[in-house]
């Protein structure tokens, strides 16, 4: 069968696409310091026409969700402004913001006008969606954006939109039954329970032959329950702050990067990219000049995987969502944070890679960095020990390791205490 795209960027040489992107960053950097008041301070003193390299956006901060959250908090408590986004957003009130949504904490995000704002129809079409549709959604349109974000994608494709929305299962069940709609849109677990609930009514659903689904881990055992009841489920990574980060293929192996972000992988608790194939914190830059976000740290992990998807698109490729990349454990009544470790493990020119675990019970815990190493000259535990007790301020133990040994998890610190 030959290979179907959603556009001619999906199949692009990969060299090509890297210096679209690339050529595109420094325009995005100048763009955020010019009309995001909040980038603007994170990027003061950068020169945007530097910015022109992988290695060159390394070098920029990340700003990572608790400080989004705090200035926006900040900049609500004087009030008066309008500046609802803490600055991060180029837009105000008007007619180039229809809409704002909000995300727990509470976060708010806007909407710009441009079509197709949260980029979503390309991972639609990755799942089978096709212009003429009917797509059924059952993301939430209240308060969060999911429901926009999808909608507004499908409407970018070519397909009409049920908005089915959460909940009132039997009334999801008679309207598909009714509509007849190409596919579903919504999370995992919600389309498992409609699918139940039509079989309790013994309502058939023929027309359900695929669904995107995002929000929740979509496992490949219930993949396979749904494709055994002839729906073929495909999944997406995306996030109220950045739209559309990937996307999942019919050859599943990995999610591939959406065109319109610059992805990194980086140690958790740092800035710093990790090799190829290691799990770290996933940090994306996006090239919305609505909401120009520069080195976000989504707080998720996952890894590159090598080679191209072999569907024949061309983008990097990423593994999926793999757990939170914030770690912050309390040990003995002190937070010990990822970068904490990350800060220890640069001290140290021999350290290859650091995992400190917590063991022992609660209210008598212990602390172990496992360290890999190069080399351990005669005095290097000691250091190191000494190291732990001056940034953590807290006594732990030092144990080396082999090269390669640690797992590839993303885990910079573990806790293995037990909680009876």
């Amino acid at each position: 069968m030959k290979p179907s795209f959603f556009d001619a960027l999906e199949h692009r040489p990969t060299a090509e696409r890297e210096a679209a992107l690339l050529a595109a960053l420094p325009l995005q950097i100048a763009n955020a310091q010019q009309n995001s008041r909040a980038m603007a301070a994170v990027l003061s003193g950068v020169d945007a026409t530097q910015v022109n390299s992988r290695a060159a956006l390394a070098r920029l901060p990340v700003t990572r969700k608790h400080a989004l959250l705090e200035r926006q908090q900040a900049a609500r408590a004087v009030g008066g402004s309008g500046d609802v986004f803490g600055g991060f957003s180029s837009l105000r009130f008007g007619a180039h913001m229809p809409r704002i949504f909000a995300s727990p904490g509470t976060i708010y995000e806007p909407e710009g006008t441009r079509k197709d704002y949260w980029r979503m129809a390309r991972a639609m079409f990755a799942a089978g969606f096709r212009p003429g549709q009917l797509i059924h959604n059952c993301f939430s349109y209240h308060f969060v954006p999911a429901g926009s974000m999808m909608e507004t994608g499908a409407h970018a494709l070519g397909c009409t939109v049920f908005a089915g929305g959460t909940g009132q299962t039997e009334q999801q069940v008679q309207a598909m039954a009714e509509l007849a709609p190409a596919g579903y849109i919504g999370t995992p677990s919600f389309l498992k329970i409609i699918v139940e609930k039509a079989a309790d009514m013994q309502v058939a659903l023929p027309s359900l032959q695929r669904a995107l689904v995002s929000g929740e881990a979509f496992p490949p055992s219930l993949r396979d329950w749904l494709a055994e009841r002839g729906i073929a489920g495909y999944q997406c990574y995306a996030t109220a702050d950045l739209g559309l980060i990937a996307y999942e293929t019919e050859a599943r192996q990995g999610l591939v990067l959406d065109e319109g972000v610059l992805l990194e992988i980086v140690r958790p608790g740092t800035g710093d990219p990790v090799p190829e194939g290691e799990v770290g914190e996933v940090v994306v830059t996006t090239l919305n000049p609505d909401y120009p976000l520069i080195r976000f740290g989504t707080g998720d992990l996952s890894a590159i995987l090598p080679g191209i998807c072999p569907s024949g698109r061309s983008n990097t490729r990423i593994k999926g969502w793999m757990g939170r990349a914030d770690q912050t454990t309390k040990i003995r009544g002190m937070f010990v944070h990822p970068g904490q470790i990350a800060d220890i493990a640069k001290r140290f020119p021999e350290v290859l890679k650091a995992r400190l675990v917590v063991s022992g019970e609660m209210a008598n815990d212990a602390m172990t960095l496992q360290v890999e190493t190069a080399g351990q000259p005669s005095d290097l535990l000691a250091r190191i020990a000494e190291a732990i007790r001056d940034v953590t301020k807290l006594r732990g133990g030092v144990e080396c390791v082999t090269p390669g040994s640690l797992p590839n998890d993303g885990l910079v610190i573990q806790d293995a205490r037990s909680y009876k």
